[in-house]
């Protein structure tokens, strides 16, 4: 039953923050919307408590004990729900919907209905330097939640030196560092990498600091698929000491993407990593990680198996080397040793839609293939970049628990397509973690699900339930809350989320969303004087 309840007058906005919404104003909703008697979690503190949450506009003007509301008030009974933050994702892959032409592709139901209303994009090394552009269609075409991006190395090292192998000269490395630097004035939040993917497994060291410094520069981070999260290189001991090495050379924060340790080889060796870690923090570095609650990854063939130096130069340079016979035989002897690593060809799971080998293992694959399993996935590579798409199981329950445990992890998603994180990570972190394990408590899930993520990456007015801070809210019923999607069913939507509010616009009623984009492009805005006017 509804509760009449009423507010006290708006309070002042914030002072200007680091990274801030620049959509057009919009009109603010005429009247006062209400989420009344819920359970609060504020996204900071660790005691919850029952109160109201009120929205003015796009803003969130009073959090605490319920009052007396203004007869034109919209009431939203939450009681017996959990009202907190919108979710904050800092790991997607949500191209598909940013790419969309359609309303409703734009909409980006697979987060909204799981209460998330700000993820990041350009991850893994992958985000246009056309940082500005980007941002803008983010804004015009309108999108379900609110968006922010890197500028990735991928794409600056692609327009440089294509698919090569090889190190910059001088003016090449310039013309790189340039590329960064466009993307950071235009709004980037920083430089991502993913050191694992060809061409960017090509650059050392030193051309990867080089980057970073012009992120450094810009107040910008380091965000990073690293180099290795097993042992198909340098190790992954090695590869966060990489990491770290960056971030102190290139003077800025760093922060590890989906940290994980993969593989039979490293299973266990999540303690040395967090030692690692929390000796770098202790001596005054900024490191941080994020992490999804899931035992497999998503990646493909091609990237889990075919060793880098078989993709110096591009596709159409691989298939040559897998036609000539002395080639193919070390390379075929470099994927049975990386597929070991991932435990066996029972391990794979093949998820692109529209072939006769969706949805099976790779070893079943093989069998009704009658060859071996290393023969029927180099068929997959053959058949084209996207065929070989993959689910590994590869994870160890007590290295995911021990890095979800730690206080500068976060959660994220990294939602890809065929792997049900996309639709369904921050439920199934709920349902398995907190509700079934016990491995935090739900004021941990929430805050490293929001206000820790805001905290961490300067969204200044997102992230908690603060007088003046953006109306991002979600209320979700804690029974029913629970991810749908599975690794056979990727796309099921997730339930439990009955209302969401993104910048003070309802985009989920009674678990339904309503049709509204009301997400905006979220902007880093550097130092003045560190980009031309």
């Amino acid at each position: 039953m509804s509760v009449v309840r009423s507010i006290s007058t708006a309070l002042a906005l914030l002072a200007a923050t680091s990274l801030t919404g620049c959509a057009t104003p919009r009109t603010a909703q005429p009247g006062t919307t209400i989420l009344a008697g819920g359970t609060i979690y504020d996204g900071s503190s660790e005691t919850p408590f029952v109160g109201d949450v009120v929205i003015a506009g796009d803003e969130i003007v009073y959090v605490g004990p319920g009052r007396d509301a203004p007869a034109n008030a919209r009431i939203i009974d939450a009681s017996g729900m959990v009202v907190a933050p919108g979710f904050i994702d800092p790991h997607t892959h949500a191209q598909r919907f940013l790419d969309a032409s359609d309303s409703e592709g734009r909409l980006n139901l697979p987060w909204l209905m799981q209460g998330v209303t700000t993820i990041f994009s350009g991850v893994d090394g992958s985000g246009t330097p056309e940082v500005g552009a980007f941002l803008d269609e983010v804004e015009t075409r309108g999108f379900g939640t609110n968006v922010a991006t890197y500028v990735g190395f991928g794409p600056v090292r692609r327009a440089v030196l294509g698919e090569s192998g090889r190190a910059p000269d001088e003016g090449e490395l310039r013309e790189m560092k340039s590329l960064v630097a466009k993307g950071m004035c235009e709004g980037a939040l920083g430089l991502s990498t993913g050191l694992y993917y060809v061409p960017q497994s090509f650059a050392d060291t030193d051309e990867v600091i080089a980057l970073a410094r012009e992120a450094a520069i810009r107040g910008g981070i380091y965000d990073t698929h690293q180099r290795d999260e097993a042992t198909y290189t340098i190790g992954v001991e090695q590869s966060v000491q990489e990491v770290l090495t960056i971030g102190r050379e290139a003077g800025l924060p760093v922060h590890i993407a989906h940290i994980k340790v993969l593989g039979v080889d490293a299973h266990g060796t999540s303690g040395a990593i967090i030692e690692a870690i929390n000796r770098a923090r202790g001596a005054g570095q900024d490191v941080t990680a994020d992490q999804y609650p899931w035992e497999a990854s998503g990646t493909s063939l091609q990237a889990a198996l075919l060793p880098p130096w078989s993709q110096d130069g591009g596709r159409e340079a691989l298939l040559e080397r897998l036609e000539d016979p002395a080639q193919r035989g070390r390379i075929e002897a470099e994927m049975a040793e990386n597929m070991r690593r991932r435990g066996g060809a029972h391990s794979l799971l093949l998820v692109a839609p529209g072939h006769e080998w969706t949805s099976m293992r790779l070893d079943a694959i093989a069998a009704k293939w009658n060859v071996d399993p290393i023969a029927a996935a180099i068929r997959i590579i053959q058949d084209g970049d996207r065929s070989g798409k993959l689910v590994s199981f590869n994870m160890a329950e007590s290295d995911i628990v021990a890095f979800m445990r730690q206080p500068w992890v976060v959660t994220s998603s990294d939602g890809s397509e065929g792997h049900p994180r996309m639709y369904a990570t921050f439920p199934q972190k709920y349902r398995q973690y907190v509700q079934q394990a016990a491995a935090v408590d739900l004021a941990t899930f929430i805050n490293s699900s929001t206000g820790r993520t805001a905290d961490r990456f300067g969204l200044s007015d997102r992230g908690h339930l603060r007088p003046g801070y953006k109306a991002d809210i979600v209320m979700f019923d804690p029974d029913r809350y629970r991810p749908v999607a599975t690794y056979l069913r990727p796309r099921e939507l997730s339930e439990g989320v009955l209302t969401l509010v993104v910048n003070g616009e309802v985009v989920i009623a009674d678990g339904k969303p309503t049709g509204v984009a009301a997400g905006r492009a979220l902007r880093h805005r550097p130092p003045p004087e560190t980009c031309p006017a």
